[in-house]
């Protein structure tokens, strides 16, 4: 039976016939510790739509995990993703606001010319790193520019952000522990110098959310832990599923050269190809609900208090839901994938993200049409997160 505390090496290569076997065999599947995988499409939308039985907070399953004491408890049970209202809703208020149409729009242009500047450093070499030249440097620029911090302040954000989000595996070793925490230190630490300047001299709040987040932090909408925690999750949220998903985009298109020329020929179908591949490779494959009482899934009873595994890739290509589902259908219509989770808790930065894999996948086509992968692609060999730490390719 599948432990998601001990995944094999196969299936973190490839966790789609496991995925296959849960959603028709074992669709509740216990694990050793008393937690549940469910992996139906149908089960994972009844979840996230009912937030009396299932919540998000997570601090009865951290304390054990992190330590009650420690950076990374204090994070990941301040950050948005891992409450319930009414600190959910007063934050995610705030988010949404700071991520507000005319934000998203006067950074396009911004994003654009990142992303020309990110492929003309390319031109002339035969070979590149697909995360490190490309698909991991967008984010970081762009969630930089959306807080405005200093040019000078960002070269550790990659690694914290992997340090933090690494932390979330169903098994965690002290190392991972240890870096964990003192990444959430060490931003602490650089956000209290930030904020600290940003009140002294205040941005416009339409377009630079850190100013915004601050005025809501005099208003009473946040405190100061909850300011820093969740400038921190802005970051984490970004980061690893938009590196991921213009990662896993590319590899994709590199294996199915007949449907990259179908996209090449038809950039108008960008916008529905995106939301493919967030479907068929999901950068966040796996998120997590607490039951607040007894309830009953697929005939299963399951006690309250029990931590739920919602495994997102499953789901994403379930066929009670998806026809062909394990195809690459790049005007999928309708399409109302998971990846962006679903109910009061849909990511607030989904407008954002799409913008970044539209953007950055359609300009990487024009300018590279022949790129292909070469050997040494390397996955992250994390289950929570799917993507690749490594994705050399050849430009022609």
């Amino acid at each position: 039976m599948f432990d998601i505390t001990r995944p094999t090496s196969e299936f973190v290569d490839d966790p789609y016939p496991t995925y296959r076997h849960l959603r028709e065999e074992a669709p509740v599947c216990r694990q050793a510790d008393g937690s549940v995988v469910l992996s139906r499409y149908a089960d994972l939308e009844m979840v996230y739509r009912d937030t009396q039985r299932f919540i998000s907070d997570k601090k009865k399953v951290f304390a054990p995990k992190f330590g009650a004491e420690t950076p990374l408890y204090e994070h990941h049970t301040t950050s948005l993703v891992f409450n319930d209202p009414p600190l959910h809703t007063r934050v995610r208020q705030v988010m949404v606001g700071a991520m507000n149409p005319r934000a998203l729009k006067h950074m396009e242009p911004g994003l654009v010319l990142l992303v020309d500047s990110l492929l003309d450093r390319m031109t002339g070499r035969e070979d590149i790193e697909i995360i490190a030249d490309f698909a991991g440097a967008i984010p970081i620029e762009v969630i930089g520019n959306l807080l405005d911090l200093p040019r000078s302040a960002r070269e550790p954000l990659r690694e914290w952000s992997l340090a933090i989000l690494g932390a979330l595996e169903p098994s965690l070793t002290p190392e991972q522990h240890d870096r964990g925490n003192h990444a959430v230190s060490d931003f602490v630490a650089l956000l209290r110098e930030i904020v600290a300047d940003r009140r002294a001299r205040p941005g416009d709040p339409e377009i630079d959310v850190l100013t915004r987040l601050i005025q809501s932090d005099i208003d009473g909408g946040l405190s100061e832990v909850e300011l820093y925690q969740n400038c921190i999750f802005i970051l984490n949220a970004g980061h690893e599923t938009t590196t991921n998903l213009i990662g896993n985009a590319l590899a994709l298109l590199d294996r199915d050269r007949d449907a990259r020329a179908k996209l090449i020929g038809n950039p108008a179908m960008m916008a529905t190809a995106v939301d493919e591949f967030l479907r068929l490779e999901s950068p966040n494959q796996f998120g997590n609900r607490l039951t607040t009482e007894s309830v009953e899934i697929q005939g299963e009873r399951i006690a309250p208090g029990t931590d739920l595994h919602l495994c997102i890739g499953a789901a994403n290509r379930d066929p009670e839901q998806f026809n062909d589902a394990d195809a690459m259908v790049l005007d999928r219509r309708p399409n109302r994938h998971l990846a962006f989770a679903s109910g009061p808790h849909t990511c607030v930065g989904l407008s954002l993200a799409r913008m970044e894999g539209r953007i950055g996948i359609s300009r990487f086509l024009e300018r590279y049409p022949d790129y292909a992968i070469a050997d040494g692609a390397e996955r992250s060999g994390r289950i929570r997160f799917r993507g690749y730490s490594r994705l050399p390719a050849q430009l022609s």
